[in-house]
């Protein structure tokens, strides 16, 4: 069986991953970057760190982040977030298909 990963590279800077786009997908269930991050095994700077990443790479926010009360933060995908995560589910769905196919002649 053979098995591969997408990365995305934008001017030579990793953009967008399995991993990167899971926890976007946690970012917008859970609603702040903290609990997405832990639910990850990450701790909070690698997700922040990630997230700032993406956002600068991007131009346009991928993901929002504010300040809550008590220390807590808030954080909300944002549509361009959205479209990125839908985008790279299509295009892991197509690579899993090319492999499969491809599979007989590796």
């Amino acid at each position: 069986m053979i098995s591969g990963r997408i990365w995305i590279e934008i001017d030579g800077l990793n953009f967008l991953g399995s991993g990167r786009t899971e926890l976007l997908e946690k970012v917008e269930e859970l609603g702040s970057l903290r609990k997405a991050a832990a639910s990850m095994g990450l701790s909070y700077r690698k997700a922040y760190y990630a997230v700032r990443t993406m956002n600068d790479i991007a131009g346009d926010p991928i993901v929002e982040l504010r300040q809550g009360g008590k220390g807590g933060g808030c954080a909300k995908l944002t549509e361009t977030g959205r479209q990125y995560v839908v985008r790279y589910r299509q295009l892991s769905q197509a690579f899993v298909i090319f492999l499969t196919k491809q599979s007989g002649a590796f």
